[in-house]
């Protein structure tokens, strides 16, 4: 078939559609040379502007059938240029005589056409994206010159979600909590410094996976945890059965202050990788085999006869290896109280670590944030542009819950 005869076709059929001939031609053309149909000048932004203009004629024709009125009537037009996906827009925005008409469409100081842009800058933001990389893809891809204070400010509008967030009321119970900080660069007072995130990943009593709260502090230590805890009470969390933590000086104490009945849980791989940091690299196969011996072992007992037997074996060479797990004991074979899957769900923190995961994943070529609110606006949108990722039902509930109520009877059941 011809081009000619294709216009032919095109033309017919678009000519209800696109009734101007200049404008139908137009779209034909750019069609037929694949251009993008999308961007500043193209047959879109004129169809945009063009059904603008006449929705608000359309509105103050109605307006004065609604409220007829002998003196009232037309009176001119003013015009203003705003901002859209499509590019920027001429409008006329029609006046009557005695200033009742309100447009709807677009107000009379909107300055954007609501046609998804916030939704557009914002996700690319959660992406990892700069202010100025932003500013880039808009005009490629919309034809739209947008300023970086613009891109900024409706960001910032997400501090309203932010605040929400972190001052939502929790659940009464959560059986499971994860606690971990990870660090980010900042600058301030001319300086980039590294702060913490500490990082509340916690499991209710229905076994719903959330993040309870996001935390900006100069260093991660037990004292801080401490004050975070005591957000999460303030909040509404009156129990937490069981915390999973790293090996942080001290963090057993400070959990003890807030939530005495809880059980802590020291991560079983944070343990292996501290006691191998300094083993021979051709001993390291071996000694981690060892060690998986003790933390795979059916209870506390035989676990305590394989220390034993590690400790024969290992520890003429590498004594401190032992030494360490002795000193931890209770907090590293907690878990054995319980079933598989239990065991399973509490022996790491690395559940709290996958959430850091998706974090890194889009800020790790960033090098440092403006300030403090910058990092918590650019992990909030992370999060939430990936909530599928950690906002889940726990694996096998029913069955650690039914783990649970052996073990903890009332003290759980209540919360039911």
């Amino acid at each position: 078939m011809s081009k000619k005869k294709d216009n032919k076709i095109l033309g017919h059929n678009l000519e209800e559609i696109i009734p101007d001939e200049k404008i139908r031609e137009k779209f034909i053309k750019q069609l037929y040379k694949k251009e993008n149909l999308y961007s500043e000048g193209s047959i879109f932004r004129d169809l945009l502007q063009g059904f603008v203009n006449s929705a608000l004629d359309g509105e103050v024709e109605a307006h004065l059938q609604e409220n007829e009125s002998k003196t009232n009537r037309k009176n001119g037009k003013n015009k203003k240029k705003i901002r859209s996906q499509a590019g920027e827009l001429s409008i006329e925005t029609p006046r009557d005589r005695d200033g009742s008409f309100e447009p709807v469409l677009v107000n009379k100081w909107q300055r954007e056409l609501t046609t998804g842009l916030d939704e557009v800058i914002l996700s690319f933001y959660a992406q990892g994206q700069s202010v100025e990389d932003i500013r880039k893809q808009l005009k490629v891809i919309y034809g739209l010159e947008v300023s970086a204070g613009t891109i900024s400010a409706i960001t910032d509008k997400v501090w309203v979600d932010i605040q929400a967030w972190q001052e939502r009321t929790l659940s009464r119970c959560y059986p499971i909590v994860y606690l971990d900080a990870t660090h980010y660069r900042v600058r301030e007072d001319g300086q980039i410094i590294s702060k913490a995130i500490y990082t509340v990943y916690g499991i209710n009593q229905h076994g719903d996976r959330d993040i309870l709260g996001l935390y900006l502090k100069q260093s991660e230590g037990s004292r801080q945890w401490g004050f975070v805890l005591e957000d999460l009470q303030r909040r509404g969390v009156e129990d937490v059965i069981i915390f999973c933590v790293d090996g942080l000086k001290g963090f057993k104490e400070v959990i003890d202050e807030v939530y005495p009945k809880a059980s802590v849980q020291r991560c079983i791989v944070h343990m292996v990788r501290t006691s191998v940091r300094f083993v021979h690299h051709k001993d390291y196969k071996a000694v981690c085999k060892d060690l998986r011996t003790i933390y795979t072992s059916a209870d506390e007992h035989q676990a305590l006869l394989a220390l034993e037997n590690f400790g024969e074996k290992w520890n003429k060479k590498y004594p401190e290896i032992a030494k360490k797990w002795n000193a931890n004991w209770e907090e590293l074979m907690m878990f054995m109280n319980f079933k598989k899957d239990i065991r399973r769900m509490i022996y790491t923190t690395n559940p709290v670590e996958a959430v850091h995961r998706v974090m890194r994943k889009t800020t790790k070529a960033k090098g440092a944030w403006n300030s403090d609110n910058a990092l918590i606006k650019q992990l909030y949108l992370t999060l939430m542009h990936n909530e599928k990722s950690w906002k889940r039902k726990a694996f096998s509930w029913v069955a650690v819950q039914r783990d649970l109520l052996d073990v903890y009877g009332d003290r759980y059941e209540q919360y039911l």
